[in-house]
């Protein structure tokens, strides 16, 4: 199942998760000596192309429904394009203080898999187009990679433009 290395003993619950589902995955360990990195950073820390790692944004929409969007790290979530995927009037970023309670992960750290609840995911189309791809592990300085497809089919999601 999953690749063994020296990240072997992580467990958070996105790990689990994944590992429970019997997904294959790789995790890869980065260093956020200030608590936070960008994205872009953590690409380059991790050796992966910008393309291939996704960042995870939790929104809220008209209808205070929560949805969570999983796009490329280098690129900006087009909030018209989200809200019209979920058949929201339209959605705003829910703010970073309310991160934890929402979601169970801090900031930097938030998965797409784990979450205190499911919500409604949608994946930007270009992941498809990577073999794998890399989202967060469930806390800052950890990365899982695994296949796009597999990501979608266990948190519920769909692929769809999501990006300006």
């Amino acid at each position: 199942m999953a690749k063994k290395d020296k990240t072997k003993e992580i467990k958070t619950n996105a790990v689990r998760m994944v590992e429970a589902a019997g997904i294959d995955y790789t995790l890869h360990t980065y260093d956020a000596p200030e608590g936070f990195l960008d994205g872009v950073s953590v690409a380059a820390q991790t050796g992966k192309n910008q393309e291939q790692v996704f960042k995870t944004l939790v929104t809220v929409g008209h209808s205070k429904e929560h949805y969570v969007c999983v796009i490329p790290v280098a690129e900006e979530l087009d909030f018209k394009k989200a809200a019209k995927h979920f058949g929201e009037k339209n959605i705003e970023m829910i703010h970073a203080r309310d991160i934890t309670a929402i979601t169970g992960y801090i900031k930097g750290g938030c998965s797409p898999v784990g979450m205190k609840k499911p919500f409604k995911t949608a994946i930007d189309w270009t992941a498809e187009l990577q073999d794998t791809i890399c989202v967060s592990g469930g806390k800052v300085g950890l990365q899982m990679e695994l296949e796009p497809n597999k990501l979608a089919a266990l948190v519920g999601a769909e692929f769809t433009d999501l990006t300006k």
